[in-house]
């Protein structure tokens, strides 16, 4: 399949989102609580498919077509539920996701978090 990545945006995939969930009236079942918990428990069952697992088995069910099928349609699951609270709530993911990096980066300076998977608080 070709990668889409680079000639889709952001605006696109919310519009998307929107009429998909439009055309079925799922307006009044993605209030904020329950596009929160769509978005946890989507994320659970990425969780499952790793759970238990060592790294080399991990590698082996990243590199199985069929289940990395299944870990990619997890992913978009949480994806779906992201862009469409974002779209129904007004968030412009890019400005959120760079401030966030740069709120990061005072809390994980480099000469502090470089090599470390300490919490910012640990530092």
């Amino acid at each position: 399949m070709k990668n889409m990545d680079s000639e889709t945006n952001l605006l696109d995939l919310k519009n998307m989102v929107k009429n998909f969930c439009d055309d079925r009236d799922w307006e009044k079942y993605h209030g904020a609580k329950e596009l929160s918990i769509g978005i946890i428990m989507e994320a659970s069952e990425l969780l499952e498919h790793f759970r238990f697992k060592s790294d080399i088995e991990i590698e082996e069910i990243l590199e199985n077509i069929t289940k990395r099928d299944a870990i990619g349609e997890e992913l978009a699951d949480i994806f779906f539920l992201i862009l469409r609270f974002a779209q129904k709530y007004n968030f412009n993911l890019s400005s959120e996701l760079i401030r966030k990096i740069e709120i990061n980066k005072s809390k994980y300076p480099i000469n502090k978090a470089k090599g470390s998977n300490k919490k910012y608080t640990e530092l």
